[in-house]
């Protein structure tokens, strides 16, 4: 039998995004997959049912009960899980640590190219060295600091008490000088680092605005309120909650992408096969027949 791809319309709130988007529904039939969308699944991302052909649908219920593999933006409530049938797989960002690139990455590389589009003049810091060449090949200058934190997978390693004084000494001048700061810092598994301090924020200029799209984790700044926007002394700290989901047409694209990329391995002689001993597997499940990390 092919295996049952479904795509649940997401429950957790504020969630608009999905899945699976209209042009991949060849590439997954391509695998010998069959696709069964929960009724309604794509409305709040601009998707609805009719644009996705030669797909099944049905209520929440029946969808979980046939599935072998959900394809999901977070993870579905546990009473959902419950109802799956023994065996299926779960493919999400159910530990969102491990996507950042995704996510807040991108919009600050978006942010540079928008900004400098409208005549700006901007400034970009990352303690990747990697950063640099992108910053400057979108036209922004790089604000040098002699601290290079490459962690494992591509992401910044947390920095030392002694490396985020150094870092915090050096941006504190071009933070006070800037107009618009935007804050996309965030390591994996951990709070976001707090790089833009209480008397940073003091010495902008009144009308000023951070936007700190590290909120999720804690945000960048220590003024920072997730999910709120607030005013001190004149500057205003945005920090929004699930910024990919306000755009959730493109945001799903883009996703449902990765998700392809990501699952198509699976497939094999119209069966769903995992290889828990590959590292991209293996490093990413999060339970496994009832145990954490699948060990």
């Amino acid at each position: 039998m092919p295996v049952t791809v479904a795509i649940l319309r997401e429950d957790a709130p504020g969630e608009r995004r999905l899945a699976l988007v209209p042009a991949l529904v060849a590439k997954y039939a391509a695998l010998g997959a069959t696709l069964l969308f929960e009724r309604g699944a794509g409305l709040a991302a601009g998707l609805p049912d009719k644009l996705f052909k030669d797909c099944a649908f049905g209520e929440g219920d029946a969808v979980l009960a046939g599935a072998d593999l959900v394809l999901c933006v977070q993870a579905p409530a546990p009473e959902r899980i419950a109802k799956l049938k023994r065996g299926a797989v779960v493919v999400g960002t159910i530990r969102p640590a491990k996507a950042l690139v995704i996510g807040a990455g991108v919009a600050g590389l978006q942010a540079i190219a928008t900004a400098r589009r409208l005549g700006a003049v901007v400034e970009a810091y990352d303690v990747r060295a990697a950063a640099r060449e992108q910053v400057q090949s979108l036209g922004a200058r790089f604000v040098d600091i002699p601290i290079q934190a490459e962690g494992a997978g591509g992401y910044a390693r947390e920095l030392t008490p002694e490396e985020r004084a150094e870092q915090q000494r050096i941006l504190a001048e071009h933070v006070a000088a800037a107009d618009l700061v935007i804050c996309t810092a965030a390591v994996p598994g951990r709070p976001a680092p707090k790089i833009i301090t209480a008397e940073m924020v003091a010495a902008m200029r009144p009308g000023s605005v951070i936007v700190d799209l590290a909120a999720e984790s804690g945000g960048n700044c220590e003024l920072t309120t997730p999910g709120e926007d607030t005013v001190h002394d004149g500057v205003t700290v945005s920090a929004p909650l699930n910024v990919p989901s306000r755009l959730a047409a493109h945001a799903s694209e883009m996703y449902a992408r990765n998700l392809y990329n990501f699952t198509a391995p699976l497939f094999a002689d119209g069966t769903l096969r995992v290889d828990w001993d590959d590292e991209v597997y293996g490093s990413a499940v999060v339970v496994r027949d009832g145990r954490i990390g699948g060990t």
